[in-house]
């Protein structure tokens, strides 16, 4: 396979880019570079130098900052950045993006590897865990790193992208399970690859016959959203079908550029689905978690999952207890409509799977029939057809 990740082909910002920097983000509209998404993966926030010209860091920060070296050091778009309050240091987008001190306390229970995915690998980068389809890493790179990231454990290095053995290997394992019908290329991000070179995976894996449906994962339309452009949007518009799933974690990161994105992408006929983690403090309550389904819907984007944080290590200020999730769905359940309502889950520890809980709405089952309390917490009775 030839071409090259978006990631090989730049330079990191020198010294001299620093001060420029603050005054694009202050003033981006007046700095028409900063809409070259080139320019914003050239210029990411990832030293301490830059930073802390840009915000002034707490205590927590400036330790989490010194000990994430290594491991998913920070790296934040100037795009991204601009997004957070600079005065607030609970901020949901500064949470997200600037390491803390608590991501290097690691409690008992979690798990280097939280979904068991490298226990379910026939082949490097592929993963396979149901039946009918598999998932393939194809880069470790991303545009911004999320702290709560459930594989801290390899990405974040930015190595380049799967190669052409690798990707020949998985090719050969996907082709021999004709059960397989649905491949989820993810990472890392995708879309951080060119569009020619992420053509080139889609492409040989849409001329497997048996293949039905392919998927993106992808959180670049919300760190990155200049990466969405007409070549990309034409790129994938020829290998339906095809979707995109996006990972959204509050309602602030819903501006107009990650609405140009998503409508370019919608436009071009792909069903886009959000996939959102539930993080204590950023959008563990009810009103915040209704604005987000709300506003992703008006951008044509069809929550799709709310997940419970996994196990992964050092992410245990991130978690809430299962009853938060299930408080959320409850008041999204017939308080806004059915489309905005996405199912809470848990990716079991350990490589279970994707286990759907919900409020429980059914009261008893006896006699043919069923009590059940709607979402005002009224009872009803509904008659059972009899058993054959």
């Amino acid at each position: 396979m030839s071409g090259s990740s978006s990631m090989e082909q730049f330079e990191p910002p020198g010294n001299l880019a620093r001060d420029y920097l603050c005054e694009v983000i202050e003033e981006p509209n007046s700095h028409p570079e900063s809409s070259d998404w080139k320019w914003q993966l050239r210029n990411r926030i990832t030293s301490f130098e830059v930073i802390r010209k840009l915000i002034k860091l707490t205590p927590e920060e400036k330790e989490g900052f010194k000990r994430s070296n290594g491991r998913l050091a920070m790296a934040i778009t100037p795009y991204f950045f601009s997004l957070i309050d600079r005065n607030d240091p609970n901020c949901p987008i500064r949470k997200q993006a600037i390491p803390r001190t608590e991501e290097f306390r690691v409690s008992p229970e979690e798990l280097v590897d939280p979904c068991g995915e490298d226990s379910h690998s026939p082949a490097a980068g592929l993963v396979h865990r149901y039946p009918d389809r598999v998932l393939l890493l194809v880069t470790d790179s991303c545009a911004m790193y999320c702290r709560y990231c459930t594989r801290n454990r390899i990405v974040g290095v930015e190595k380049p992208p799967m190669g052409p053995g690798q990707f020949e290997e998985a090719l050969r394992y996907i082709r021999a399970d004709k059960n397989i019908r649905d491949v989820l290329i993810s990472g890392g991000d995708p879309l951080m690859l060119t569009t020619p070179h992420l053509e080139q995976y889609i492409k040989r894996l849409r001329a497997i016959p048996h293949i039905d449906i392919l998927r993106i994962g992808t959180r670049v339309p919300v760190a990155l959203p200049m990466r969405v452009d007409e070549e990309l949007a034409a790129m994938l518009k020829k290998y339906h079908p095809l979707y995109i799933s996006i990972h959204f974690s509050h309602p602030k990161e819903i501006t107009p550029q990650v609405k140009r994105a998503c409508e370019m992408l919608a436009d071009s006929g792909i069903p886009l689905g959000s996939q959102t983690v539930l993080l204590k403090g950023i959008n563990d309550k009810p009103a915040i978690m209704k604005k987000l389904v709300q506003k992703l819907l008006r951008i044509r984007v069809r929550p799709y999952y709310l997940y419970q944080c996994d196990l992964a290590c050092g992410t245990a200020h991130f978690r809430t207890p299962i009853s938060t999730g299930l408080n959320i769905i409850e008041k999204l359940r017939g308080h806004t409509t059915g489309y905005a309502v996405p199912t809470f889950v848990i990716d079991a520890p350990g490589g279970g799977g994707k286990i759907p809980i919900g409020p429980e709405y059914v009261v008893s089952r006896q006699d043919g029939k069923i009590t059940l309390k709607n979402y005002e917490g009224k009872i009803f009775e509904y008659v059972e057809a009899p058993d054959e």
